[in-house]
Parts: structure tokens; C-alpha cells; sequence
């Protein structure tokens, strides 16, 4: 049973990374831009905060769900978060890549995008609860604990083969720094333009 809820929280948030968000696009900026070890570095930092992410909001996942304005608040955060990073990627895209970054650095990051990461609330919302409601969780400190780390095992798995799918692609395909940072705040920019009109549209509705 210790395996299965290893198992199911490594495959649920496996599945979570999968959609392009601002975790992995941002690892793709930085494994083009820093290359493998420092994108190592930041998905190692970013899983073991994961860990405690998780258990974190698996433990308020009932709690969140039935707060009214959980998902408009979280909608305005991402769209704060999507347009800062987009506008950081935008203005830094002609600048060419250095020769050397700090290890602490990308440690840092990975740290504290850890930390910031709403779009997870919402799916652990979802799977959490659907988890919990349907007993494939076991109760207790520790099931969860377990979960957890399976949890964090999921997202360093799937953020590892993002970087080497970018790692694939710019070897094969020679695309330039600049039209790769382009491209990343321009889906920032359309990812916090979403969530603006689906503001408005709920606005709108009541």
C-alpha cells in the first residue's frame, strides 16, 4: 500500500507538469539559456520544495475548496506572476546567454518558484480531494508524507524530460536564444491574457 501511494502521487503530479506552465517554460529558458547542469540544479531545488508543497495543500485541499473566491484570487496571481515573468523574458531576450552562472542561483530560483506556484493549488484542489473523497490515500500523517515524496519524484521526473526535449530540440534545430525567449514571453503574455478574459468573463456573467 506504501508503494501505491508512492506510485499515485509520482504518476497524479507527473501529469500536473505536463501542461506548459510557468515552471517548465521557465526550465526551457534555462536550459537553453544556462544549459543541463544548471536546469539539474533548478529541478532538484524546485522537487524537494514540491515535497512540502504538496503535503501543504493536500492537508488544506478540503479547506480550499470551499473558499468562494479561492480561484479569483488565484487566477489574479497567476496573471501578476505570468506578466512579470513575461516582461522579464522580454526585455532580457536580446541579451546573449553568459559564459558562467552560479550554482546557487538556479538553486535559488528553483527554491522560490517552488514556493510561488499557484497553478498547482487549483489541480491538487481537484485530485487531492477526488484522492482523499475515494480512499486511494490512506489517512494519517505518514500515507501522506509518502504520497508527498512521491509527489516531488513526479515533478522532477517530468520537468527532467522537459529539459531534455529542449535540450533535443535546439540541438537539432539551431534555434537561436533570442527567438527562444521570444517565444516563452510571448505563451507568458498569452497565459496571463487568459486568465484577464476569463476575469472578465465571469465578471460579466454575474
Amino acid at each position: 500500500m506504501i508503494f501505491l501511494t508512492f506510485f499515485l502521487g509520482l504518476i497524479a503530479n507527473f501529469i500536473g507538469y505536463i501542461p506548459p506552465g510557468n515552471i517548465n517554460l521557465t526550465l526551457v529558458q534555462i536550459t537553453i539559456n544556462r544549459g543541463m547542469r544548471q536546469a539539474l540544479r533548478f529541478i532538484i531545488a524546485f522537487s524537494s520544495v514540491e515535497l512540502f508543497f504538496t503535503f501543504f495543500i493536500m492537508q488544506a485541499a478540503k479547506w480550499l475548496s470551499s473558499q468562494p473566491h479561492v480561484e479569483t484570487i488565484i487566477d489574479w496571481v497567476m496573471i501578476v506572476l505570468f506578466s512579470t515573468l513575461g516582461t522579464i523574458t522580454w526585455l532580457n531576450r536580446n541579451k546573449p546567454p553568459k559564459a558562467k552562472y552560479s550554482d546557487r542561483e538556479s538553486i535559488r530560483y528553483g527554491i522560490l518558484l517552488g514556493f510561488i506556484n499557484p497553478m498547482q493549488i487549483p489541480f491538487w484542489m481537484i485530485a487531492g480531494t477526488y484522492l482523499l473523497a475515494h480512499q486511494w490515500i490512506l489517512p494519517g500523517i505518514g500515507a501522506l508524507v509518502v504520497f508527498s515524496a512521491g509527489s516531488a519524484c513526479g515533478s522532477f521526473l517530468c520537468l527532467y524530460a522537459y529539459a531534455r526535449s529542449a535540450q533535443y530540440v535546439q540541438s537539432k534545430f539551431a534555434l537561436s536564444t533570442k527567438v527562444i525567449n521570444t517565444s516563452i514571453a510571448l505563451l507568458f503574455f498569452a497565459f496571463a491574457a487568459y486568465h484577464i478574459i476569463k476575469q472578465i468573463y465571469l465578471i460579466a456573467k454575474h
